[in-house]
């Protein structure tokens, strides 16, 4: 058993869970040989369906060196199910072998299968393996066709990779600019100053002009509060502290009165006379009737 042996069964094990009953193992013993179905369309089993769809299909052979896959290439074979020439045939298998160099080095069958896939895929047409003169010129109108699609899409992608890579030319010419940062010289150092000087100037107006606003502010706070400062409160005017009126005064002079006392002296009392000075409010008050009300409302005996 060689020592890529385990390696070559593992690509095996891989590619039949890929492929499923589309994979064929025609050796199970060194050198190994395998063989894989392709098809344009993969129609999940449905053979009705398949042969619907598919108009052309090969088997890609493949025998494996004891050496693969670090050193010796696949030997690689196309056997035509349906739809193909002698001339597609060949076509097919020098796209396997280009590919499978592509891949030299690594398990290179799963790309091999993919890229003949692909060209089934683009060839997917009635007619292919008709060997008449005018079905090989159609033939190659077509192939004409397709080589200067994909030349114009090859051409495309070449021009964007070039743009892009201009852009990040210029990119790249920002990010060195940043880093080496702008050369110091006496005219762009004096723009800079003036420029400075003024931002510092108009900061300093700035500063002042809200700085003024915050004492303004407070001279008016001050003011208010001293406005109100001298204010008697309501307590204060009947406490007898402002020296207004004392109700305990009042009513301790009051009580001495019903009791017959004629020690009572109003000059004793801590009344503010101004308070009484004006009489016009008092003309409104009709005793009389207070006293009738009075008098009405006591029960008979």
């Amino acid at each position: 058993m060689s020592d890529h042996c385990e390696e070559q069964e593992m690509e095996a094990e891989a590619l039949a869970a890929i492929f499923d009953t589309s994979f064929e193992v025609i050796s199970s013993s060194q050198p190994f040989e395998w063989s894989v179905k392709l098809v344009p369309v993969d129609c999940g089993g449905d053979e009705e369906e398949e042969e619907k769809q598919n108009h052309v299909a090969v088997k890609l052979i493949s025998k494996i060196p004891l050496d693969y896959p670090e050193e010796s290439l696949p030997e690689l074979d196309i056997e035509v199910i349906k739809g193909l020439a002698l001339e597609q045939k060949q076509d097919i298998l020098a796209l396997a072998n280009d590919e499978a160099e592509a891949n030299a080095g690594m398990p290179a069958i799963f790309a091999v299968c993919e890229a003949v896939r692909t060209w089934l895929a683009d060839n997917n047409v009635k007619g292919l393996d008709d060997g008449s003169m005018h079905a090989q010129m159609m033939r190659r109108a077509k192939e004409a066709e397709r080589s200067k699609a994909k030349a114009e899409q090859k051409f495309e992608a070449q021009k964007e990779e070039e743009e892009m890579t201009q852009a990040e030319l210029e990119e790249l010419a920002v990010r060195k600019r940043r880093a080496e940062g702008t050369p110091c010289t006496e005219e762009n150092f004096n723009a800079w100053k003036e420029k400075f000087d003024k931002e510092m100037a108009q900061k300093k107006i700035d500063d002042d002009e809200q700085a003024q606003k915050e004492v303004s502010g407070k001279k008016k706070s001050v003011e208010k509060k001293d406005d109100t400062a001298d204010r008697l409160t309501g307590f204060d005017q009947f406490s007898g502290k402002a020296g207004i009126m004392n109700l305990e005064a009042m009513e301790a002079a009051a009580e001495e009165i019903e009791n017959g006392s004629d020690d009572v002296k109003v000059e004793d009392l801590d009344v503010d006379e101004e308070l009484f000075d004006d009489d016009d409010d008092l003309d409104d008050l009709d005793f009389d009737d207070s006293d009738d009300d009075d008098e009405e409302e006591e029960p008979d005996i």
